[in-house]
């Protein structure tokens, strides 16, 4: 699942920035800071809880948010992993695997072992420390390690992230395809917004193939009237 995962990230980034992304510039002259990305995703994650002692005091944490914005960090995290690995290991996917995959961390959160601090306030303060080590400069080995930390605020493990990430993963594909940087694309189908479509494919399916899923979303689309 993991490597799955890393390559369709690659993928995704080839197609959407354009080969040699990992040397921080788009194929249209952008510049890419994945690090930036990352932190602003934190930051929307912890406005998912009710921390603000002057609005909504006695609000929940919104859980369902927490877990999407975890993915989103989960693109972006990974997005940074196959930089600093490009350069450091010329791009050695089978090394990257194994190096996230010899750490603790993830053996424990591939098994679904550990949980999340029950008061919100040390579950906040998770977020920091990963946003912490990720200003620190925190290697791959060390940024994964806390992402998983982080990934388990919403109760996420490693089928559970997979199947998440697989979905967005796709639905991003699909959408930069069909037009979404130049306005073109259409985000609501038959009055839903495609996620929500996506979504619905896959709990119904959740062992379905990411070129399947691609292929059912494509289907769809093309009878948009």
């Amino acid at each position: 699942m993991l490597e799955t995962m890393l390559r369709l990230q690659q993928r995704l980034n080839d197609e959407t920035n354009g080969p040699g992304w990992e040397k921080g510039v788009t194929n249209r002259g952008k510049r890419i800071d994945w690090r930036r990305c990352i932190w602003l995703e934190a930051a929307e994650l912890v406005e998912s809880y009710p921390w603000k002692h002057w609005k909504n005091i006695a609000a929940e944490p919104d859980y369902d948010n927490i877990r999407i914005e975890a993915v989103d960090i989960w693109h972006f995290v990974m997005s940074e992993a196959l930089r600093l690995n490009a350069l450091e290991c010329g791009g050695d996917l089978a090394g990257l695997v194994n190096r996230i995959a010899s750490t603790e961390e993830f053996r424990r959160f591939a098994k679904g072992g550990g949980s999340k601090p029950e008061d919100l306030y040390e579950q906040i303060a998770v977020v920091e420390s990963f946003v912490a080590a990720l200003f620190a400069g925190a290697p791959i080995e060390d940024l994964t390690a806390r992402f998983f930390e982080l990934a388990r605020l919403g109760d996420l493990d490693l089928p559970a992230l997979y199947r998440l990430y697989i979905g967005k993963n796709i639905l991003n594909r699909f959408r930069q395809d069909h037009g979404y940087k130049e306005g073109s694309y259409r985000k609501l189908w038959n009055g839903e917004e495609d996620n929500v479509v996506m979504q619905r494919i896959l709990d119904a399916e959740p062992s379905i193939e990411p070129d399947e899923l691609y292929g059912r979303l494509r289907n769809l689309y093309r009878t948009l009237g």
